[in-house]
């Protein structure tokens, strides 16, 4: 079993920067997939940028060149940091973690982008 606790979210101004983070009960080199997705009210679940046990990264087109996922694999822990932040960009992100044959979700953490 993992958990995975998500933090960082908040209010920032467009064009401003945020970092979440996202801790895991165990080491994430054992996970086969680390990620960030977002949702907003009405929508799917999307992914927003993930990375594999093996350093891999993916990102959502919407978000490329402005958000960045590393990893601290001594503290558990995947960031995303999130620049050029736009008002399109508010949602409530989550971390997910893919062990399989599980799929594991953090609770969530707001991000409002906004003036």
């Amino acid at each position: 079993q993992v958990q995975v606790v998500e933090s960082g979210g908040g209010l920032v101004q467009p064009g401003g920067s945020l970092r979440l983070s996202c801790a895991a009960s165990r080491s994430i080199l054992g996970i086969r997939v680390m990620g960030w997705y977002r949702q907003t009210p009405g929508k799917q679940r999307e992914l927003v940028a993930d990375v594999t046990g093996g350093g891999n990264t993916n990102y959502a087109d919407s978000v490329k060149g402005r958000f960045t996922i590393s990893r601290d694999i001594a503290k558990n822990t995947v960031y995303l940091q999130m620049s050029g932040l736009k008002p399109e960009d508010t949602a409530v992100y989550y971390c997910r973690a893919n062990k399989p044959p599980f799929i594991y979700w953090g609770q969530g953490t707001q991000v409002t982008v906004s003036s």
